[in-house]
């Protein structure tokens, strides 16, 4: 064992020594050496400001925010290698220049799978208690699971998983983040860690609610008090814009089979064609409307709900009104959802390779 040990201590020695000399002389190391040598540095940025015009957002205790694993979803968000055949990622659905959907009528999956109905925005995803048009996800992480397994992004989790542990950048984020190597759970936990930031608290509206008289038009002021006037925000109310419930506003249900939206998840026949009060933030940018994208423009669809909805045996009764407008009402009322439009500044970050 001795000799053994003297070796280790000679072969040590002359390593060293060798390097020393490779200094000496002015060798550096290969293109190849200090490409392998760098490592993946992720974006870290803090993590934003809740709404502070909202109640607490409700975090998943086995799911903590971090600024590590918001680093690490938002690179899984762009990354295409995610999707079945690396053609999208979450972000293809969600776009910025879209209101955060694909502007659509009804979303493209992976393997150019046609979907039936739009993709919904994303913006304050994270004060939500139920996803889907039709709330059949009772969480952010189980929405994002069945996204990423389903017809969006048509992918084997297992199969995707195994290639995300063999990029290095990755192994060290989970391994820093989670403790351990990627597995599915972990995948859409961070996902979802990510979404949770992607917020609308700054819109000229919001700016103009904190006192700045200066940051929306007399139009959109206006238009603000006929929104009001016409209960628009008996559906469409707070600081979300949305009650997060579910009505029958008529849109398809003329089909011959027409979808049934919420009653599929609950069997209750009053929610026969009810769909999730869609968010108004950013509403200006995320046409075409409604569930199946059958409206194209913003003015079209102010106009179906200024009459009512569309008659139909299911129609909410309650909340949907015939109400009167000028064509210079409706203008006005135009110019207020137009103050909601968001600055949106999601970026792909550079992945690991």
């Amino acid at each position: 064992m001795p000799s053994i040990h003297r070796s280790l201590t000679l072969d040590v020695a002359l390593g060293i020594a060798l390097l020393l000399v490779l200094s000496l002389v002015g060798c550096a190391p290969s293109k190849e050496l200090r490409s392998k040598l760098s490592e993946y540095q992720p974006e870290i940025l803090p993590l934003p400001q809740e709404l502070t015009t909202y109640e607490a957002m409700v975090i998943p205790e086995n799911n903590p925010q971090t600024p590590e694993k918001v680093a690490l979803g938002r690179q899984l968000f762009f990354d295409n290698r995610l999707s079945a055949d690396g053609s999208r990622s979450c972000y293809s659905c969600h776009l910025c220049e879209k209101g955060l959907t694909d502007g659509l009528p009804t979303a493209i999956g992976a393997l150019n799978k046609k979907l039936s109905r739009s993709s919904p925005t994303l913006w304050n995803i994270g004060y939500h208690k139920e996803f889907y048009w039709d709330g059949r996800s009772a969480s952010l992480e189980k929405q994002g699971m069945a996204a990423w397994t389903g017809g969006n992004m048509g992918a084997n989790p297992e199969i995707v998983t195994a290639k995300i542990n063999t990029i290095s950048g990755y192994q060290a984020q989970f391994q820093e983040v989670f403790g351990g190597e990627a597995s599915p759970e972990r995948i859409i936990q961070a996902i979802s860690a990510f979404e949770r930031t992607i917020l609308s608290g700054s819109t000229p509206y919001d700016r103009w609610q904190s006192g700045d008289e200066s940051s929306v038009n007399d139009s959109s002021k206006r238009g603000y008090k006929i929104f009001k006037d016409l209960e628009c925000d008996d559906c469409h109310d707070g600081v979300l814009f949305t009650d997060m419930q579910y009505h029958n506003v008529g849109i398809g249900m003329d089909a011959d089979k027409p979808d049934v939206g919420r009653f599929k998840v609950t069997n209750k026949p009053e929610h026969t064609g009810a769909f999730k009060t869609p968010t108004l933030r950013d509403i200006s940018k995320s046409g075409p409307y409604f569930h199946d994208g059958s409206v194209a423009t913003l003015e079209e669809a102010v106009d179906l709900m200024i009459r009512g909805g569309r008659p139909n045996k299911y129609l909410d009764r309650k909340n949907l009104k015939k109400r009167k407008a000028t064509k210079a009402q409706k203008q006005d009322l135009v110019a207020f959802l137009e103050s909601l439009e968001n600055d949106c500044q999601l970026v792909a970050p550079k992945l690991p390779k």
